[in-house]
């Protein structure tokens, strides 16, 4: 949608197809849309057709399948043809230079930003889509590489201006030389409304996905939350938890959904016992090679009492205890890389890095307090902890007694169980080690040390046969102990696994339908937020009952690597991932802005975003750590929020700029609310506020 006094064409406007010409041509090695030449030096093997040649029936609803007809002279599918067979094609789809371009690539394997130039060779690798301006015909144009039969495609740069298909099974088994319909194309004289037309159109062809207009969302949505993550990181556990809700009713803010992230999941290492826990896991990279072993929670959680939170004899809690474990545990992580890096100069005498990091470990386990975890371990081996009054059952029931306002209460889980998957052999389905293989696409995007990592350690799969058995053993459970929701993480790994599963599109597609079976039987049909799921396989092979998920990557209260452009930097960054994702992200889902600290240097400018973001507000506060004078600005005092109705985009004059570079540029997001005609003026406010400090 266009904000208002922007002169648009309502996307509802309906013409019958058969009265208008298509406002595309491919004719003498050009793509030209109403006559103005978009591509050029198109090969001769690249193919034109129209939107209808391809798509004459589908099982769409019929008022949308109708709405897209009477587009359709709007659009249309590219394709190639090579002589050879081969499970990864890339191809020429022309050349264009001196035309503007804004584009979404992904700069990692779960997430996704935007891109500007002026050139095919501007491009960046992975590029999801691009978005041309036309000035010729005030008009804009959208190209997307889409899924054709068992391969995907993503665009790559090309040298002299050339932009390249690269179509891929993920698996050397599944081989195509042909596409009729790899990539679709588009032109709107609006760049919203191009957006919504365009991705409709892809909708009805596909038949893969359902668009967000189509779906119901979590009524979470609408309310004011908190997760544990920031707060605790791994060393979640329930008495930190109650304290935390505690804190945020005794403020006059009680969180109407609460999200029990990562540390919560009964995870070990290869060549653990298979019967236990890992234990005093902090940071998020020491969990990254562990397996799920068992469906319910961990032992910090089964060993809650029923009851033992509501007393006058209640555990305490010491806030600064998740702080120093945190502290002591990044001492660590920099110990364990100075140690790499002198191994990597040709150091052959680590022996001073290693004791120094056994003494490192030693304190942090001493902090945790490691004989009485022992204790207490051992007294919840017995089987009274598995009766109602112990466990998750009994810690949910007593938050919705204590906290009358928490409505949900969702946790994490990766899409293959954990980061490292199922452990074979702990579970009562077909589980198997396989190695990762990364696509050679990924190779033009940021080191990550979650790939890393999983890549280090492969991931326990369960065959895509039984996906849906996989997702029912976990949700069925956690639906009975008073879990209302899950966060889908860590979802792009499917495509390392998928050679011996029939290609990343058919691995995906098993486990995306088992997903969505679950989430429609144990959790509502809407239940879910996905995240780490930036990429199109996802959103066009996942998102049938999905309905809400992040649209930028994680927040960051500092980086992990240090702040070399500024803390205030880092933080725009995160407004530059969720403003330009919700363009596209926002027809297949509610975008999630995700979380922030309401104490954070930059907490008024991420309040400023959330505040017209149009989707959830929660924070991820350490326990102590709150503004609530700040967050009273955001939330009512009923856990409520004062939301927009769309979803959160930059404005027109900001698509073909790039703000976190070009030094010039101030972003602006526009939204539009009950009352209002523009919510846009808060983010005025706030990017001043960012760029004055």
């Amino acid at each position: 949608m266009a904000p208002p006094n922007d002169p648009a064409n309502s996307i509802f406007h309906v013409f019958k197809s058969s009265e208008r010409h298509n406002l595309f041509e491919l004719v003498d090695g050009k793509l030209c849309v109403t006559n103005v030449p978009l591509l050029t030096e198109i090969p001769s093997n690249v193919t034109f057709k129209s939107f209808s040649s391809i798509c004459q029936s589908s099982d769409a609803p019929p008022p949308l399948f109708e709405r897209v007809q009477s587009l359709s002279f709007k659009g249309g599918f590219l394709g190639f043809r090579k002589d050879e067979s081969s499970d990864r094609l890339i191809n020429s789809m022309g050349r264009f230079s001196g035309r503007d371009f804004l584009s979404i690539f992904r700069f990692k394997t779960w997430w996704s930003t935007q891109w500007v130039g002026n050139s095919g060779s501007d491009l960046q690798m992975e590029t999801q889509w691009i978005l041309f301006d036309v000035p010729e015909t005030k008009s804009y144009v959208v190209i997307i590489p889409i899924i054709e039969g068992k391969f995907r495609s993503a665009f790559h740069p090309g040298t002299e201006g050339h932009v390249m298909i690269c179509a891929e099974s993920g698996s050397t088994q599944v081989k195509s030389s042909f596409f009729d319909a790899i990539a679709y194309v588009h032109v709107s004289e609006n760049p919203y409304n191009l957006m919504k037309e365009a991705y409709s159109a892809v909708r009805v062809h596909l038949d893969t996905f359902k668009l967000l207009e189509e779906k119901s969302v979590p009524s979470l949505v609408n309310k004011f939350g908190w997760c544990t993550w920031d707060a605790f990181y791994l060393t979640v556990e329930p008495t930190g938890i109650w304290h935390g809700v505690k804190e945020f009713s005794d403020g006059g803010l009680s969180p109407r959904f609460l999200i029990i992230d990562d540390g919560w999941q009964s995870i070990n290492l290869d060549g653990q016992n298979p019967n236990e826990d890992a234990k005093n896991l902090v940071l998020g990279g020491t969990q990254m090679t562990a397996r799920l072993h068992r469906f319910d929670e961990c032992e910090k959680f089964r060993k809650y009492k029923s009851g033992s939170m509501l007393g006058l004899n209640s555990p305490p809690f010491d806030p600064k205890k998740p702080k120093m474990l945190i502290s002591k545990a990044i001492e660590i992580e920099f110990a364990e890389k100075a140690r790499n890096k002198a191994s990597q100069s040709g150091i052959t005498d680590l022996s001073q890095y290693d004791v120094q990091i056994e003494k490192l470990y030693t304190e942090l386990d001493a902090m945790f307090g490691g004989e009485e975890e022992k204790t207490s371990s051992q007294e919840c081996l017995n089987s009274s902890c598995k009766s109602e009054n112990f466990g998750m059952k009994a810690f949910t029931r007593d938050l919705r007694t204590n906290f009358k306002g928490l409505d949900d209460i969702y946790v994490w889980h990766a899409l293959c169980g954990a980061w490292g998957g199922v452990r074979p052999g702990t579970t009562h389905l077909d589980t198997k080690i396989v190695p990762c293989k990364l696509s050679p696409g990924l190779g033009g995007t940021m080191d990550d040390l979650a790939v890393v990592k999983i890549v280090e350690g492969s991931i326990g799969l369960v065959h895509p046969d039984q996906a849906a058995k996989f997702y029912d053993s976990m949700h069925s459970y956690l639906s009975k102990v008073g879990i209302t929701g899950v966060k889908v993480d860590v979802i792009h790994t499917l495509e390392y696994v998928s050679e011996d599963y029939g290609g990343r599109v058919g691995l995906a597609k098993a486990y995306y339908e088992g997903l969505s079976k679950s989430l429609a039987k144990n959790f509502n049909g809407t239940g879910l937020i996905a995240s780490m799921q930036q990429c199109n396989d996802f959103f066009l092979l996942g998102t049938k009952q999905i309905s809400m998920g992040r649209v930028g990557d994680d927040f960051w209260f500092q980086d992990p690597n240090g702040d070399p452009m500024g803390v205030y930097w880092l933080q725009g960054v995160h407004m530059i991932h969720c403003a330009y994702n919700s363009m596209w992200m926002g027809q297949f889902i509610q975008p999630d802005w995700d979380m922030f600290q309401s104490d954070h240097l930059c907490a008024k400018f991420h309040a400023g975003s959330r505040a017209i973001c149009g989707g959830p507000v929660y924070v991820s506060d350490s326990v102590g750590g709150h503004d609530f004078d700040l967050l009273k600005k955001l939330v009512f005092p009923d856990g409520t929020i004062p939301k927009c109705i769309l979803s959160a985009l930059p404005t027109r004059d900001c698509l073909f700029k790039n703000p976190l570079f070009d030094s010039k540029t101030i972003l602006k997001i526009w939204n539009i609310n009950k009352v209002s005609l523009l919510a846009s003026i808060y983010i005025y406010y706030f990017y001043f506020y960012f760029f004055s400090i």
